[in-house]
């Protein structure tokens, strides 16, 4: 299987996953525990799956927020709550949300149950060493619901693929907002107002970024990557493509093709929905 077109595969599917982090039904039932809503639902529920972890293994794990941010909303969150109810609570919410987008027909459909036991398939040949968030999910039970285990399998595949994207980042020399300044410089990500906004960055912090990154000859001042940032980004890429390859391996161009005419359709969907803000994203 060529990595790199599983790594498309991946990024054309992870919208079914992503969606859960905007869903206001999971930001609800989240709330509904005690969690402070906004952030701190989102800090809560991806990190459960790990229990009750301090704000700076989450720091460290999801790389790219400021760590003052973390700090702030997750003690709160666990001081509410429990990890166990939020992992129940997030299912609750992605049922809800998965029925809204994509309705109750869809979402039961038995397309939907294949893939999710394509996903299935492809997470079996995933191995935790060295994957933190993944290891975590990984311990979880699966949803005996198809479209809940649709969900759940590309959780796990998106974060199996998110830990490697990580030491592929910190083998190219860039810290975490280094990470998301490049990243948003090249126009597939977040806009610039959403990624200091949600991942807690002030406009200096940022600037400071950039002129690092220029200093190093990665961007220009002015924030636009050069060759060099373009060619590092392009090797962030490909690593990442390389080290999340087992899965894809195991489920085959055949499986991998056929997931792929089943989900995309679905990603569409919950998109067109409304699955994601407007001026969240520079190019859905």
């Amino acid at each position: 299987m060529d990595p790199h077109v599983a790594g498309r595969t991946a990024r054309s599917l992870e919208t079914l996953h992503a969606l859960g982090y905007f869903a206001p039904e999971v930001g609800a039932e989240v709330a509904a525990l005690g969690v402070r809503p906004g952030r701190a639902t989102y800090f809560a529920s991806r990190s459960a799956a790990l229990g009750r972890v301090g704000a700076g293994t989450v720091t460290a794990t999801f790389f790219v927020f400021k760590p003052a941010l973390v700090a702030k909303v997750l003690p709160p969150a666990w001081a509410a709550t429990t990890p166990e109810a939020v992992v129940a609570a997030r299912l609750r919410g992605i049922d809800a949300a998965y029925r809204r987008l994509l309705g109750d027909e869809v979402a039961t459909s038995p397309e939907v149950a294949e893939a999710a036991e394509l996903t299935r398939t492809a997470v079996a040949a995933c191995d935790p060493a060295g994957r933190p968030l993944y290891a975590g999910h990984a311990d979880l039970e699966w949803p005996p619901e198809p479209h809940l285990a649709l969900w759940f399998g590309l959780t796990l595949l998106r974060e199996f693929r998110g830990d490697g994207h990580i030491a592929a980042t910190l083998s190219a020399g860039l810290t975490g907002l280094e990470a998301l300044v490049t990243h948003t410089a090249t126009g597939t990500g977040f806009t610039e107002p959403a990624a200091k906004a949600t991942r807690g960055w002030s406009d200096d912090e940022w600037a400071a970024a950039v002129a690092g990154l220029a200093a190093r000859g990665l961007m220009t001042p002015a924030g636009a990557l050069t060759a060099s940032g373009t060619a590092l980004r392009a090797e962030i890429e490909a690593a990442t493509d390389d080290l999340a390859a087992a899965p894809w391996d195991s489920l085959g161009e055949v499986g991998t093709r056929r997931l792929a005419e089943i989900g995309r359709p679905l990603a569409r969907r919950a998109v067109g929905n409304g699955a994601f803000p407007d001026g969240v994203f520079a190019r859905r």
